[in-house]
């Protein structure tokens, strides 16, 4: 499937899938906290600790299908950037794709922890948790010589990046509990910055 349209798919999920887990609760007691501040030395967004859960009943079906949708996407990521890491020959690339595999494997643990295990939400998680990449562009990477490496994980990892951005600033636009949304804005700062770092690596 062509990545524009998997990504529309996805959008439309999200905005489709609002009101499957209601709205989130009125109870001050479930009332979601803002979400921590990022790590320091991360290349991009940090994650609150993967024990800080969510209460299922804070979150929309909206949230619930977002958070699955980046689990997804982020271990995709961590795929790419662990198939090239001991290839790499450019100095600041082998930093960037470092900084991001820090940064997504905290994010990944704390957006697991956030997803409900039991419930309607449960099953939404579980009918949009998809790998979320090209298995072609892991070919392109894994069979590169070691010559055009950097160049090919600087497209690879380019092209994942955005559609994670756009993902997350439409997140910010439909989603319902202000922490998911809180990562959501982190998201997309963080992946928009690094596909300009990997653009614009020479």
């Amino acid at each position: 499937m062509p990545r524009r349209i998997r990504l529309a798919s996805l959008v439309a999920a999200l905005l489709l899938t609002g009101g499957c887990a209601g709205s989130p609760t009125s109870n001050p007691s479930a009332r979601p906290q803002p979400a921590p501040a990022s790590p320091a030395g991360s290349a991009g967004a940090g994650a609150a600790p993967a024990g800080d859960a969510i209460d299922a009943a804070a979150m929309s079906g909206i949230d619930v299908v977002f958070l699955s949708t980046m689990v997804g996407h982020s271990e995709r990521t961590l795929q790419i950037v662990r198939l090239a890491s001991n290839r790499l020959r450019d100095d600041a690339l082998r930093t960037l794709a470092a900084a991001i595999e820090a940064t997504e494997a905290d994010e990944l643990a704390a957006m697991r922890g956030w997803l409900p295990t039991n419930g309607p939400g449960a099953s939404a998680a579980a009918h949009h948790h998809e790998g979320h990449g090209d298995d072609a562009a892991l070919d392109r990477l894994r069979t590169a010589p070691d010559a055009d490496v950097d160049r090919v994980l600087r497209e690879v990892l380019a092209d994942h990046q955005r559609s994670a951005a756009d993902l997350a600033r439409a997140q910010v636009d439909v989603g319902r509990n202000e922490r998911v949304r809180d990562l959501a804005r982190r998201i997309e700062q963080s992946r928009t910055a690094e596909v300009e770092l990997l653009r614009g690596t020479p």
